[in-house]
């Protein structure tokens, strides 16, 4: 399957064509926070079932497109899916978050690891994708998602989530000819993902380097910034004109540097007004960025929040989002004035 050249809401936007309101999605929109999804994972409470089972991910997947009509439906999975394929095993523990064990920190681990064949080791991902683009038709756009090197890497270095990534980058000061190597690898398998994805349904990517906003800006350019570019430029070999979404949680000292990847649309945190994210990014679409804990505040606040970011960042090139994933325990009422308020917006009017 070829990407799309259909004009939905969101495809629309990341060509800069003006439009009357921008589309709208949610980061972690499948998940935690609905409450048929809580009733699901009672039931099936293993996450990688969940996410690998390709009834049970279609399935929640819809979940948020039924309750909200989002612009986008984008699949469920994790970044760590494509792992095992790559000879790295992982566990995901609810309310732990991922393990990996034994972790990966030498050369000797690394030349182990074995190339990514998507179409073998994750055929599940493909049918989902499918599936969705099926079940969507018309009415909305499909994303797919992946993990980036350098967060990919702090995983599978670190063993399990950080808060400190002393691991990580003790590795990258003492031993950076190793984690280069990593880094190369996990590009080339990562890219080959990307491809997989958007030949199976996906219209649109967000890459995800979820921890890169970890690192100073100087060493961005040292370990993160060549790889999304080779990334961007290995997947853009194939499919030029499919758009790709770059997220970096904490991304604020390094906006200008996310501009350099070659991606078609910059998804930017709440720290960052949208007014000036537009300015530093230039000519780049741009994706966010309401803060996820005004979710919790009366609709009157969030409709004003969502009001000022869409009045910041224009009629032309933006999607409104959250600027990280939806909270667990947000009200799933307060979800609904979020997409409700966006739907019904006009830019003309405003």
């Amino acid at each position: 399957m070829t990407p799309s050249s259909r004009n939905t809401y969101l495809l629309k936007s990341t060509q800069k064509v003006p439009l009357p309101r921008p589309p709208v999605w949610m980061m972690r929109q499948a998940g935690r926070y609905m409450q048929v999804y809580r009733e699901l994972r009672e039931r099936y409470p293993n996450f990688r079932e969940r996410s690998e089972n390709p009834d049970l991910a279609v399935e929640i997947s819809l979940q948020p497109w039924r309750a909200f009509a989002p612009d986008g439906v984008i699949l469920f999975s994790d970044i760590l899916t494509p792992l095992p394929g790559m000879g790295i095993n992982f566990d995901i523990i609810e309310s732990r978050g991922p393990l990996i064990d034994p972790p990966l920190r030498t050369l000797a681990q690394i030349q182990r690891l074995t190339p990514l064949e998507p179409a073998q080791s994750l055929p599940f991902i493909g049918q989902i994708l499918r599936t969705l683009r099926t079940e969507i038709g018309e009415r909305a756009t499909l994303l797919g998602f992946v993990g980036a090197p350098w967060t990919l890497a702090a995983y599978v270095v670190e063993g399990k989530s950080s808060k400190d990534y002393t691991v990580i980058k003790s590795l990258a000061y003492q031993e950076p000819q190793v984690l280069h190597q990593l880094l190369e690898f996990f590009t080339a398998q990562i890219a080959t993902y990307v491809i997989y994805q958007i030949e199976q349904g996906a219209e649109v990517v967000q890459i995800f380097d979820s921890w890169a906003g970890q690192l100073s800006p100087a060493d961005y350019r040292t370990f993160v910034l060549p790889y999304q570019q080779k990334l961007v430029q290995k997947v853009k070999a194939t499919y030029p004109d499919t758009p790709l979404i770059l997220y970096i949680y904490g991304s604020g000292a390094i906006l200008e540097l996310m501009a350099q990847t070659g991606v078609d649309v910059v998804s930017v945190d709440w720290t960052v007004e949208m007014a000036v994210a537009r300015q530093r990014l230039g000519n780049l679409c741009v994706q966010g960025n309401l803060d996820p804990g005004v979710l919790f505040g009366p609709p009157a606040l969030i409709r004003q929040r969502i009001g000022e970011i869409i009045q910041q960042a224009g009629a032309v090139g933006h999607i409104m989002n959250l600027g990280h994933g939806v909270l667990a325990t947000t009200p799933e009422d307060h979800v609904r004035v979020f997409f409700e308020t966006v739907q019904q917006w006009d830019i003309q009017q405003a």
